[in-house]
């Protein structure tokens, strides 16, 4: 288990106790949540404690007040008929007075609550045992509920349907046998079997057995050799049919971000990881054997997302190639809408891969299958795509580059007049995207990885950045890892989870794998951390009420998505090893009538695994209102400086593993 933090001088949160019993008010005195406190009160307590720690507050600040005072007639005397150079420094020294000021106020508040009694928000509950793979915003069953047992009238929804009304306001706890997942690379080849909801349902029927096997407390992902149709023979076969040597040369080609639909377990995004590719998976919500869930246990990228009824959160021309192996996409239905849909996401000369027994010999004697086959080879030509290479049950259409083949087809969609680059679960839409886009240009014609994530002037000028202020941003990522790195190492690095069994792994060894972003900007912290050797990937969010910078993230060869922080993230309990946000919470805090920051925090801790870490960089007023909430989750909190001449500071929180 990872050291936990203690409290010192610089306001760090002691080791919270796991009460069994608390209570908490969710509402907050501010409009949204942020910057007005940490939540509500205990219940009880007598009227006079309450009298009392409010004249101590109200000495405190009397207190500091005089002390702020103090400290500009201070400065007054400083600056009087002095040069330049004294006045600098005599800035930089006015500058540490003022924070040694603020961390006496922090540390007398705290004086004062404690000789008020100890008024303090109590500590969020516990969820009951059904709600351990509890993933709002979709069709839920608990544990006491068999899918099979629903019968035929119940009708499970995969959209995602969004509400703030009774709103599930506890701490989402693993499983009583939860295990700490193993770390990559050991965990892409197996997993806990606990950590994930499997019932024996799925292994009945025999389709997982060619992915996984199940030894007692773990799942395995059998490598190649103990597969008959290995991942590598199948990624193989794609590079050829694309016109390629192998799967090494997909990056040469422009291949790098993949989006895999229904992916199975993740076996092939691992594999394409090692080439240099990064795959999202995205797959419907599963109340058991979700490919999701383990995907991401796996620490391969994944989210819940589906083709029903409305767009995926990303942005048109993001995608280099679709993968789409045995998924359970219709694509013969609805006039090819889903297909209209891959065409959105796909960048010019983009590929479609397409894996399927309806494209077998056999398949096709039947007449039924003959028009189905037929309907979706109609839509593809409609689309502009050229069909390049079948082989076996899998087809390879490429996209056009030629905008102009849109005005000589006879039939097809119409390109769409209102034409939004980045829709947020908007319905899917019948017409073409993105024709109109300055970031319209082949896959062949980009920089190609690692040079993309750089991007030049001329790149960045479709995006709206000025090189110098993308520069800087770099260069400060650069120097912010370099930081978080040197503060976590000796508390992340403190043990090694490993194989029962297995010798020590050697060095170095990545004891983070998934990372969300929640405010990510232009991707920097993506950035910074792959330049500094981290064998990490981001999720690189974008909040609904933020500058949209998510098609220059996939323009930089990262994933990401839109995200409104007010409803559920669209994973599972327990996905996440560090959540990390820059000024995040002064986003929230200019939009107002938004949901409170104990909510966020809680969706947060829902996400986030046992001993997983969260960083949180801003001003110094809302990381001190934040640690008041976040102590409400249990977290250990820091608060760390970050430069003398900052405003800004840190908060950095570990979630303790509640055991039941």
């Amino acid at each position: 288990m990872s050291r936990p933090l203690y409290r010192g001088v610089s306001g760090i949160g002691g080791k919270l106790a796991a009460a069994d019993e608390a209570y908490y008010d969710p509402k907050e005195p501010s409009e949204n949540g942020i910057g007005g406190g940490g939540g509500g009160f205990g219940r009880g307590g007598a009227r006079k404690r309450h009298l009392a720690a409010a004249a101590v507050k109200i000495g405190v600040l009397l207190l500091a007040a005089a002390a702020l005072v103090g400290s500009v007639a201070w400065a007054g005397t400083l600056y009087a008929g002095r040069g330049a150079a004294a006045r600098a420094a005599a800035a930089a020294a006015h500058r540490g007075y003022r924070r040694l000021q603020e961390q006496l106020v922090t540390d007398l508040l705290d004086i004062g609550e404690l000789a008020g009694g100890g008024v303090r928000a109590k500590e969020a509950e516990v969820c009951p045992p059904e709600y351990e793979n509890y993933v709002p915003c979709y069709y839920n069953v608990t544990d006491a509920v068999d899918v099979s047992d629903l019968g035929a009238g119940v009708v499970i929804s995969y959209d995602r349907q969004c509400t703030r009304d009774g709103r599930v306001t506890c701490l989402v706890a693993p499983p009583r046998s939860y295990r700490i997942p193993v770390r990559w690379p050991s965990g892409k080849g197996f997993i806990w079997k606990d950590n994930v909801r499997i019932s024996g349902q799925e292994f009945s029927s025999g389709s997982l057995f060619k992915r996984m096997m199940v030894e007692e407390d773990q799942i395995s992902f059998p490598s190649d050799a103990h597969m008959a149709d290995g991942v590598e023979d199948y990624a193989h076969q794609i590079a050829e049919m694309i016109g390629l040597r192998n799967e090494f040369n997909f990056n040469e080609a422009g291949v790098r971000t993949v989006l895999d639909i229904e992916c199975g377990f993740g076996t092939f995004g691992a594999h394409l990881f090692e080439r240099d590719l990064l795959t999202m998976c995205i797959a419907n919500y599963e109340a058991s054997g979700s490919q999701v869930q383990i995907t991401l246990e796996r620490g391969i990228p994944a989210m819940i997302g589906s083709f029903a009824t409305k767009q995926l959160p990303y942005p048109y021309l993001s995608f280099d190639m679709v993968h789409c192996a045995k998924c359970n996409i219709e694509w013969y239905k609805n006039d090819g809408i889903f297909l209209v849909e891959v065409n959105r996401l796909l960048r010019p000369d983009g590929y479609f891969v397409w894996t399927s027994n309806l494209n077998t010999h056999r398949a096709l004697r039947d007449k039924e299958n003959q028009k189905k086959w037929t309907a979706i080879r109609d839509f593809a030509e409609g689309l502009c795509w050229e069909m390049l290479s079948q082989q076996d049950e899998t087809i390879v259409w490429k996209k056009t580059n030629k905008r102009e083949c849109y005005n000589s087809r006879k039939s097809g969609p119409e390109l769409c007049g209102h034409d939004p680059e980045s829709p947020y679960y908007q319905p899917l839409s019948p017409c073409i995207s993105g024709t109109r886009s300055q970031r319209w240009i082949p896959i062949e014609h980009r920089s190609t990885w690692p040079s993309q994530s750089r991007q030049n002037s001329t790149e960045l000028d479709i995006h709206g950045v000025h090189s110098e202020v993308f520069a800087d941003d770099t260069s400060s990522w650069d120097s912010m890892v370099r930081n978080y790195w040197s503060l976590l190492s000796p508390l992340i690095f403190s043990d090694h989870p490993k194989r029962p069994g297995d010798e020590d792994p050697q060095p170095p060894f990545n004891m983070l794998r998934n990372v969300l972003d929640m405010n990510a900007h232009f991707g920097g912290f993506n950035a910074a951390l792959l330049k500094a050797g981290k064998s990490v990937w981001v999720m690189n969010v974008v909040p609904t009420n933020a500058p949209n910078y998510l098609p220059l993230i996939f323009d930089r060869g990262f994933i990401g998505v839109q995200h409104d922080w007010c409803d559920a993230f669209p994973t599972y309990p327990r996905t996440y090893d560090m959540v990390h946000a820059d000024g995040f919470l002064s986003l929230e805090k200019n939009h107002k009538h938004r949901c409170s920051s104990l909510d966020i925090f809680l969706e947060v801790d829902r996400i986030l695994r046992p001993e997983g870490w969260v960083i949180i960089r801003d001003t110094a007023p809302l990381i001190e209102a934040a640690r008041s909430v976040v102590t409400q989750l249990r977290w250990d909190a820091r608060i760390l400086d970050l430069d003398i001449a900052s405003d800004e500071k840190l908060l950095v929180c570990q979630k303790p593993f509640i055991r039941k």
